[in-house]
């Protein structure tokens, strides 16, 4: 069944920073090209996160060269004071590491496979325009997707809010390639509280999605066939998997 097509891809090179919207990307064998592939660990060797620090999410990482699969391109690292570094260049990490108390190291990935660690659950994580408005609207604030940290956010064709949770077993055929599996939904945490531009805590969504929606929003999905995607893309709902 058509639903829909792909109206934003998001990906996040550096785990728990903001990422960047891209017009067209890999899916690779654990969810879109260079998502989560850079990580920063504590001294106990765990992913340092927002959870830890919420004002890293005002931190944005973006790759500015184009995708390549012998070596992922250095990350672009602008601090919420404006500054830009590479990924590379110790002082943002040392500025990190003072504001944060901590001592942090940093970590990359392969491009042909980065585990499913970084990512925390599954390799995608999905979204719906027709849930974000709806969400937007109950809490009376603009909800900024970005929150949610998700990969693919959908313009479905019936605007009906949270139907994708109805999605789970199910497939997506993105384009001519693509295909994934919708595995559950995605159950919040305090992360969708931190305010992606000042890094404020606002409890109150939280409150909100789980008095209202059993504390899930989104769905987790998994990479059954990878290939290459862009925005625009059509999408189509499967029961069951295409005979290639």
């Amino acid at each position: 069944m058509h639903i829909g097509t792909i109206s934003e891809i998001m990906r996040h090179p550096v785990k728990s920073m903001t990422g960047e919207v891209v017009s067209e990307t890999m899916v690779m064998n654990y969810g879109l090209y260079g998502d989560r592939s850079h990580v920063i660990l504590d001294e106990k060797e765990s992913f340092f996160t927002i959870t830890q620090f919420p004002s890293l999410v005002c931190y944005q990482a973006s790759f500015r060269t184009s995708e390549s699969l012998d070596a992922y391109p250095e990350p672009s690292i602008v601090t919420p004071e404006g500054e830009t570094f590479k990924w590379s260049d110790v002082t943002w990490l040392k500025d990190l590491e003072e504001k944060a108390s901590k001592q942090l190291t940093k970590k990359v990935y392969h491009p042909e496979h980065v585990p499913i660690g970084p990512i925390e659950e599954e390799h995608l994580l999905v979204v719906t325009d027709a849930s974000l408005q709806a969400l937007s609207e109950s809490w009376g604030k603009q909800t900024d997707e970005r929150r949610f940290r998700p990969n693919l956010k959908l313009n479905l064709l019936e605007k009906i809010p949270f139907i994708e949770q109805t999605w789970e077993g199910k497939y997506l055929r993105i384009g001519e390639e693509v295909l994934i599996q919708f595995v559950k939904p995605c159950e919040r945490c305090m992360i969708i509280t931190v305010d992606p531009e000042s890094g404020e805590k606002q409890p109150g969504l939280l409150k909100k999605v789980a008095k209202e929606h059993k504390n899930v929003f989104g769905m987790y999905a998994r990479v059954i066939r990878p290939g290459q995607i862009s925005t625009s893309d059509q999408v189509w709902l499967l029961d069951k998997i295409e005979v290639i």
